[in-house]
């Protein structure tokens, strides 16, 4: 999905409450161990933490740029699917025409070819985001609560309806039933697509030429679904995700451990200057735990659900949208009337689907 607004510190406080929640309690508890019950045992030197957390912060940052980079090359091949279904649309009305034929190719005949080839990639597109849209055992956007929260607003598309609901109006009774013993059923749709292309050119509706086009095409898509079933199906290697998770977890665990005895040692020595403060300035190291823990958590997080773009997350390629302004534009070729051409998907929250 795409956002088209600036998100707010707020937005983030609440994509990240519960834990947010978790690092305030955390912080209180080792301050509270610390300063109430003089339990002075609990601290470690800052300086190990320090190159910890800069450790952390880098390969963190290499995690961000890797699922940005993922994110991306997604948006640039559906951005390709757009380009390669407008060409697919124009060249079928220009070549499948009476072209080379005699008269007993009516145009009615010639219309419902049309028409059945420009039906047929719509059902492929519907059948390529469906499989984008299903989830894998490395995705991570159904384990975290405002995820699925969010899930439950927006309605994703894909799961409102059924590939089979989505592919009722554009495939034939033949070719829906094939289809359900297909496992991969964007790359049968398109070879129901060729062996119809091969039918034309046998009759002598598309000539040769015509025919080579619109197999190269169909290459083309081939090409565009397998770079889109690439990003779905490799994920981001497990060994960096994991690493990278567990290594926060460790940074945010240490950090109070020493910033805690700082702040302790700070109101020392303005014991003599402000000595009604001193006391009380070890509690400032709640809010500044809890500020940097969030920080490095809410970073790698990012990075963790921009992995995979295809979730249906705020910031996924919006393959829902860009499907349906395929769909509009196709109808909008073969001249269908306004009560069959689809509306585009509202935005919910200014984020397109």
């Amino acid at each position: 999905m795409l956002t088209k607004t600036r998100y707010s510190v707020l937005d983030y406080l609440l994509w990240t409450r519960a834990e947010t929640l978790f690092f305030i309690a955390y912080a209180s508890l080792i301050c509270g161990l610390y300063s109430l019950a003089s339990f002075h045992f609990l601290q470690v030197p800052w300086a190990p933490v320090a190159v910890i957390g800069t450790a952390v912060a880098f390969i963190v940052g290499f995690q961000n740029n890797a699922a940005y980079g993922r994110i991306w090359e997604a948006r640039k091949i559906w951005g390709g699917i757009v380009n390669v279904s407008r060409a697919m649309g124009i060249k079928t009305l220009a070549t499948v025409t009476k072209h080379g034929v005699d008269g007993s190719v009516t145009d009615d005949e010639l219309k419902r070819h049309q028409r059945a080839i420009i039906h047929r990639h719509i059902a492929w597109i519907s059948a390529l985001r469906h499989a984008m849209r299903t989830p894998k055992k490395w995705e991570e956007f159904e384990k975290s609560m405002t995820n699925r929260e969010w899930s439950r607003q927006i309605l994703i598309p894909e799961r409102v309806s059924s590939l089979e609901e989505d592919l009722f109006d554009h495939l034939s009774e033949a070719e829906l039933e094939t289809l359900e013993s297909r496992t991969n059923k964007a790359t049968a749709i398109l070879g129901f697509q060729s062996q119809h292309l091969r039918e034309l050119e046998e009759r002598g509706i598309l000539w040769e030429f015509a025919f080579l086009e619109l197999e190269n095409v169909l290459h083309e898509l081939f090409a565009l679904q397998g770079k889109s079933e690439r990003v779905k199906n490799f994920p981001y290697p497990r060994q960096y995700a994991t690493l990278s998770f567990q290594f926060v977890r460790v940074f945010i665990v240490l950090l109070p451990f020493a910033a805690v005895p700082q702040f302790n040692t700070i109101g020392m020595g303005i014991a003599s200057t402000w000595p009604e403060l001193a006391p009380h300035l070890i509690w400032v190291g709640v809010p500044f735990c809890t500020v940097i823990s969030w920080v490095f958590h809410t970073m790698e997080r990012i990075g963790r659900v921009g992995e995979n773009p295809f979730e249906g997350t705020a910031n996924d390629v919006p393959i829902s949208t860009i499907a349906r302004g395929i769909e509009i534009d196709l109808c909008e070729m073969l001249e269908e009337s306004p009560d069959h051409i689809p509306k585009p998907i509202p935005e919910l929250f200014n984020v397109q689907m």
